[in-house]
């Protein structure tokens, strides 16, 4: 029996009981593999969403302590019952909800900058509140066309939906990225291009995920009533069925995706 998705409410929840696992957490421990924890340090993971960096980096950093920051109140509820214990605060990545004096040995960002408006910003912020010396860790996926399944999924889903910019890939450059962290005063700026296999035992369940998330950022999908959104994500997915073909054994899926991770010091 298929699994019960909906538009109306609950993204949140979603992401955190469909994609943490198989796809953020080892893409949490990956980055935070990168930065080398030590146990006295002070991490703030910016646009935490439900908070895995900072539940993976925790039990690491028994001694430092771990804050999770991110601008969505539905996201953060959702952190907060999943890790009662860690702070979590509300506020954009330009303006963090951090004051002067208090400062981090690590900041991270998993997956968040590309949907930052101004990204030179949210890098400027990120090294206010470091400390001297302090490093930064930061994730963003490759660009779609770097990712085979990615854009086959992707030209299903524009018959329906016209030409698709897929904000979730569309920071992919490493050149650019290692740009923006010099431009932002950091130094030592190293990029990364690194792939890892993520799989479904559901072969049916990231299409219909990533079809609804395609549908959600189009202009097209954006003027649909939630109805009309579910009812197109689920013709996308049935059509991608050739698409998932070579990356499922019939029952599970998988796949490989690939992330550029930058870090550099303050």
């Amino acid at each position: 029996m298929a699994t019960s998705l909906s538009f109306s409410g609950g993204l949140p929840e979603m992401y955190e009981r469909f994609l943490v696992e198989p796809i953020f957490r080892p893409w949490a421990a990956i980055l935070l593999g990168r930065i080398a924890l030590t146990g006295h340090e002070r991490l703030l993971d910016v646009a935490c969403g439900t908070g895995i960096v900072v539940r993976v980096a925790e039990p690491h950093l028994r001694l430092g302590k771990v804050i999770g920051v991110d601008a969505s109140p539905q996201m953060l509820a959702v952190a907060r019952r999943a890790a009662p214990d860690i702070e979590f605060r509300q506020g954009a990545a330009e303006a963090l909800p951090v004051p002067a004096g208090e400062t981090f040995d690590v900041v991270t960002c998993h997956q968040g900058l590309q949907f930052f408006p101004n990204k030179p910003g949210a890098v400027s912020e990120m090294r206010r509140v470091l400390a001297p010396g302090g490093r930064v860790g930061i994730s963003v996926w490759s660009g779609v066309d770097k990712l085979p399944l990615m854009l086959d999924l992707q030209r299903v889903a524009e018959r329906h939906l016209g030409p698709i910019v897929d904000v979730r890939h569309n920071f992919g450059d490493p050149a650019a990225l290692a740009s923006l962290l010099k431009d932002g005063g950091f130094s030592s700026v190293r990029v990364e291009t690194l792939s890892h296999a993520v799989r479904f035992e559901d072969a049916t369940l990231f299409p219909r995920l990533n079809a609804m998330a395609l549908v959600g950022m189009t202009a097209k999908g954006k003027e649909m009533t939630d109805e009309d959104k579910a009812r197109t994500a689920e013709m996308i997915a049935n059509e991608s069925v050739d698409a998932i073909r070579r990356y499922s054994d019939g029952v599970s899926l998988t796949f490989d995706l690939a992330s550029n991770i930058a870090t550099a010091t303050a």
